[in-house]
């Protein structure tokens, strides 16, 4: 498609079975207070490989929220046809004790939302609403402007976490989230950190990236009841969302260290709450962003800190590509983020 004014644009439509196939569907129209933005890249997130392969979105979903694109047309707005944008999250109430401290991702008030049948960004063209989307900058390449998201997601988890820059940190788990983890610890000035993952691929990447030491899993050992291990770690970030990870991960912890859930999956992590008492341990889980939003994400992707050419594949791949990436994803074949472009056929 070359212009807006067709009736029709490309999507990868989710059509059952664990599949995903390119139609020609609609163009949405803005309605009032919305833009029309073209995509130009968007992410293959971890809760879109869920949707697909484990068959949890409904037939007609158009997946697809990592994205960043440019305003087509849309109503009265302060940001016009032309500009470059990324999807901001809705903010909270601002009243309710979530919002009060800092976290309006998980706001009462907020509605809940459906991803299984959404209408994402796995497409040409995307309404949104302008109070949305935030301007980029000139100088942040629309690529890398598509980490913004996990970006931001990595940076809530680090705050809530508490992280200091002496402590010793373990990242479980070297895909896409967790490597974005490890680039904003050391971007933060975190130097100690010790990545657990059972792809060689991965664990390369993770070094690349600017983790110290890289390990299978099972070099973690548990070191029994009561005990720390050799050198425990005062933080741990579960990346992988498996649960036997997230229960390795839970004996490295040093004393009144710090256990956060970052990745998603299907299965329960048995805690064993007797080394949490003992220990003082603490288990937290880091949904989506800060009250602050996308905007230092933003900041610290245009500063050049993170090592953007390390955290997303070469190429990006045409919507007819992604069930192919998602495969490979999920079987640990790619490490990084895989970016997807509507535009390329």
């Amino acid at each position: 498609m070359n212009s807006v004014g067709r009736d029709l644009m490309p999507a990868a439509v989710y059509v059952g079975d664990g599949r995903l196939a390119v139609e020609e569907v609609p163009i949405p129209e803005p309605g009032p207070g919305e833009l029309l933005v073209e995509i130009a890249a968007c992410g293959i997130c971890g809760s879109d490989l869920h949707l697909v392969l484990e068959q949890y979105a409904r037939p007609g979903a158009v997946l697809g929220h990592e994205w960043s694109g440019l305003v087509v047309n849309g109503g009265p707005s302060e940001i016009g046809p032309g500009e470059r944008v990324v999807f901001e999250p809705t903010p909270g109430c601002g009243l309710c004790r979530p919002c009060r401290r800092g976290r309006p991702s998980v706001c009462v008030r907020r509605p809940v939302s459906d991803m299984r049948d959404m209408r994402g960004a796995f497409a040409r063209y995307v309404t949104v609403s302008s109070s949305n989307v935030l301007r980029l900058p000139d100088s942040l390449d629309m690529r890398a402007a598509a980490l913004t998201e996990p970006t931001a997601i990595a940076l809530h988890a680090v705050e809530l976490a508490g992280v200091a820059t002496e402590d010793r940190v373990l990242v479980t788990g070297a895909g896409p989230v967790g490597l974005v983890i490890i680039a904003v610890l050391r971007s933060l000035g975190v130097t100690d950190i010790s990545v657990s993952e059972p792809v060689a691929l991965r664990r390369e990447r993770a070094l690349a990236v600017g983790a110290t030491t890289a390990i299978a899993p099972d070099q973690l050992v548990d070191p029994g009841m009561g005990r720390t291990a050799e050198r425990p770690y005062a933080v741990a970030f579960e990346c992988s969302g498996r649960a036997a990870a997230a229960e390795r991960a839970l004996g490295q912890l040093d004393f009144a260290g710090t256990l956060v859930f970052v990745g998603t999956g299907s299965e329960p992590t048995r805690v064993n709450h007797n080394r949490m008492i003992v220990m003082e341990l603490e288990a937290i889980g880091a949904y989506n962003y800060s009250a602050a939003g996308f905007g230092p994400a933003v900041q610290l992707l245009d500063r050049g800190d993170l090592p953007i050419e390390l955290l997303v594949e070469d190429g990006d791949v045409p919507l007819s590509g992604i069930m192919d990436a998602m495969g490979r994803l999920s079987r640990g074949e790619l490490a990084a983020k895989v970016l997807v472009s509507p535009q390329v056929s």
